[in-house]
């Protein structure tokens, strides 16, 4: 079986994928199995972080990775936290954690009306770290912050991100029902359909 480096230490994004990404026959592997360091992230969009982690993964282990940039876009915020999602929670004096993300996210919008916000996913994969045509998929759902958590599955925001038309946080849904609708699940099921058709041979 084929291997796929993931450019990220991230346990729950590693499970996700994992799981839509069977259908590529492939074996994803977390980049922490090679020792591999985890790669900056200097820039201001998902697009060029996503693509700066797949390289520097591919350059580390000799092979094919694929990065995740993910995050929540606030409209009261204007599109904030963004790429700086992970660390969200450091910029009001916490540890960097989910935990501590929401909870300074809901200090911050407390008293806002406005709570429609967005989670996106960027995906990209290369062959090898000088690919002159890295695959890139997105993925975006729409919908509020809750005033609390509600659920136990998920991570990240999962627990406060309410998705009006399921009548439920992520973090309430079962996890196969979650990837059906999730950013990273969109995302996911395009990059594989770009792969089977540009990179595995018939």
């Amino acid at each position: 079986m084929r291997s796929l480096v993931l450019a990220s230490n991230n346990a729950g994004k590693l499970a996700e994928l994992q799981v839509l990404f069977a259908p590529l026959g492939w074996q994803l592997r977390p980049q922490s199995e090679f020792n591999t360091p985890e790669a900056d992230e200097p820039f201001h969009t998902f697009v060029e972080n996503a693509l700066a982690k797949a390289r520097h993964a591919a350059a580390h282990t000799g092979m094919p990775a694929v990065a995740d940039d993910a995050g929540l876009c606030v409209d009261a915020f204007n599109g904030l936290p963004g790429v700086q999602t992970a660390h969200y929670a450091t910029q009001f004096g916490y540890s960097k954690g989910d935990a501590n993300n929401v909870r300074a996210l809901l200090e911050q919008l407390d008293g806002v009306t406005q709570r429609r916000a967005a989670l996106v996913s960027t995906l990209v994969a290369v062959r090898n770290p000088q690919d002159p045509e890295p695959l890139i998929a997105m993925g975006r759902v729409v919908g509020e912050i809750t005033a609390a958590p509600r659920g136990s599955h998920g991570f990240g925001f999962d627990p406060v991100m309410f998705i009006p038309e399921l009548g439920k946080t992520f973090a309430e849904l079962d996890p196969d029902v979650k990837n059906q609708y999730s950013h990273r699940g969109r995302a996911a099921r395009q990059l594989v359909a770009l792969m089977q058709a540009q990179w595995v041979s018939p």
